[in-house]
């Protein structure tokens, strides 16, 4: 396989969270038809493998048969996919991001595996390969690569969740300065049952939190029971314990004292990871749907031809298009900020590192967006299903239980909103942003006569509301931060307003994905059903306004008052016009397409 696939040159490589103050053009965009046979291969043999050696097993999963996880990872070993995303030099393949968010993605349906599959890649993999010494890269990555070993992460704790920094795990260096002993507990540690390596977080004298890395199988380390759960019943659970663990020095990660600089950029790429694979168990979800809806007669016809049943499978279809356009497009600007960072000289450990944490506010994005996205397909498909949706013996059910793990971990959504704010406010203040100018830019455009003239071409009316969206994101938030500035609020205090923000930026990235994906398609492949792409973005453009207008209307409420706050949602109603699209007819466009393919098919 090719290592480097050619990839687009992605807007003039955009800073992350620029795209707030940016044009970004169909051209210079990555859409996922674009990935290249070689890849596809890739695709093909991960749903395979899912086919052959996953979904026969789920039963096994869901009786809590642990050791067909570790099996399906030895599995996923010899077929390479576990190390996809390490170099070859520590037994991995190397591949591009696209071609390992693309086997993310085909990973998706894989039930409660999937969290097996990315806690061992992900958190339990990369902390060794970005902060790992040469000596603990060559010991554990291939074993980890090949499926020999199993990885587990061990950040939280009973009074440390969100707030990793408050752990109480102890570690103490001995008096011959050979080993620490560790003393403390951990919780909710996914593979700890089967686990051969754990990445383990303490507090050196109870004050310098540094990462470990400790062996199966060390005196003072033990396991909980297996946690009684609602999903995700493949994947093992348990406490770690740790009562005078003695770990060998040599086994400290990273430096002393900068263990949060582990925890909080390896997150980067889990979010990113699991807004991915989400949105690959809900393509699966959606087309459980559709088939269930074909066959399903009541009223002497398929429960497909009613409008209330379409109207859910198209919106269930748009929402998973948004965010699959928005994954793919954030995919490509990592791979090409790896491949510049590797030019400059960084290896590819570091240069991974640095790509995700620049994009780090489109990772929250799309684990917000992406786990939302799954919990209401997954919620539509089993309502279509009715009764038998309640029932067992089928797999909405399971789906349903399964998908809501995704909105807590990898950091909360709530944590997730919150910091996608917080993050472009400091890169703002860092001067790493430029959004006082097109704030200020926004404030001199309310001075003026509205300006109702669309750009030409066929997508103008969409391109001039997505531009209008963002403009509306500069007003809020610039309105907020003056306040701040005045001391009339305080940001930190005010998570209400922080998600608002939040929110209006996550649909103004997934309408601008979707326009730049659709836009592209346009001139490509004449046999492109092109008629129902469109009818999808309408009907995102459409009710995005919407949500963006409200979410800007109950910010600015909650901080002005009197003229100023009908000034500013005068200005508000200004940046969503958008005009009204008859959604019933685009819907049904979507629904026939699906229905007539029997699964989803985009």
């Amino acid at each position: 396989m090719t290592k480097n696939p050619k990839s687009l040159k992605n807007e003039e490589a955009m800073a992350g969270g620029a795209f707030l103050i940016t044009d970004a053009t169909s051209e210079n965009t990555f859409i996922p038809e674009e990935l290249n046979e070689e890849q596809m291969m890739v695709k093909s043999m991960v749903e395979d493998f899912l086919k052959n050696d996953v979904i026969p097993n789920m039963h096994k999963f869901e009786k809590k048969d642990y050791s067909a996880s570790e099996k399906m990872l030895e599995k996923s070993g010899e077929l390479g996919i576990l190390g996809a995303h390490i170099p070859e030099a520590y037994g991995g393949m190397e591949l591009d991001t696209n071609t390992n968010t693309l086997i993310a993605d085909a990973i998706g349906p894989s039930g409660s595996f999937n969290t097996t599959f990315a806690a061992h890649t992900g958190i339990g993999m990369l902390p060794i390969l970005y902060y790992g010494t040469e000596a603990q890269k060559l010991k554990y990555l291939p074993g980890l690569s090949s499926g020999a070993l199993k990885a587990s992460y061990a950040l939280t704790e009973p009074s440390s969740g969100s707030d990793a920094l408050a752990a109480k795990t102890k570690a103490i260096l001995t008096e011959d300065g050979k080993h620490y002993i560790l003393n403390g507990q951990k919780m909710w540690i996914s593979n700890a049952g089967f686990a051969d390596v754990f990445i383990v977080f303490a507090k050196i004298d109870g004050q310098h939190f540094t990462g470990f890395i400790v062996d199966k199988g060390t005196e003072g380390m033990t396991l909980g029971a297996e946690e009684k759960k609602l999903g995700i019943h493949g994947s093992s659970t348990r406490q770690v314990f740790f009562e005078n663990a003695k770990v060998p020095a040599e086994n400290i990660l990273g430096k002393i004292g900068k263990g949060h600089l582990i925890a909080f950029n390896v997150l980067n790429v889990g979010r990113f990871k699991l807004g991915v694979m989400t949105i690959g168990g809900a393509k699966a979800s959606i087309t459980t749907a559709i088939k269930y809806a074909n066959e399903r007669v009541q009223f002497k016809t398929p429960i497909s031809s009613f409008g209330a049943i379409q109207h859910k499978l198209a919106e269930q279809a748009i929402r998973v298009f948004a965010m699959d356009s928005a994954m793919y497009r954030v995919s490509n600007f990592i791979q090409e900020k790896v491949q510049t960072l590797k030019a400059e000289g960084l290896s590819f450990a570091e240069a991974k590192l640095k790509a995700a944490e620049e994009y780090a506010i489109e990772c929250s994005i799309l684990k917000v967006a992406g786990s939302e996205t799954l919990d209401y397909v997954t919620d539509e498909t089993l309502q279509i299903h009715g009764g038998m949706g309640f029932s067992e013996e089928g797999t909405a059910a399971r789906s349903y239980r399964d998908a809501r793990i995704s909105r807590i971990y990898e950091g909360t959504n709530e944590i997730n909103r919150l910091l996608i704010v917080d993050m472009l406010l400091k890169r703002a203040m860092k001067q790493r942003l430029d959004i006082v100018s097109p704030a200020y830019a926004v404030q001199k455009e309310l001075k003026e006569p509205v300006n109702n003239d669309i750009p030409s071409g066929p997508y103008g009316a969409e391109q001039k509301a997505v531009k209008d969206f963002k403009k509306l994101i500069l007003m809020v938030s610039g309105a907020a931060v003056k306040m701040q500035m005045d001391q009339k609020l305080n940001l930190k205090e005010e998570q209400e307003i922080l998600s608002n923000i939040a929110d209006m930026m996550i649909d103004a990235f997934l309408a601008e994905s979707m326009l730049l994906r659709i836009h592209k398609l346009a001139g490509m492949d004449k046999s492109n059903p092109q008629e129902v792409y469109d009818a999808m973005l309408h009907t995102f453009i459409h009710d995005a306004s919407t949500r963006i207008y409200n979410n800007g209307k109950t910010a600015l409420a909650s901080f002005t008052d009197g003229d100023l706050l009908m000034k500013m949602l005068a200005g508000a109603h200004r940046f969503t016009s958008y005009a009204p699209v008859n959604t019933k007819i685009a819907r049904r466009k979507v629904a026939a397409h699906l229905i007539a393919a029997n699964e989803y098919c985009f």
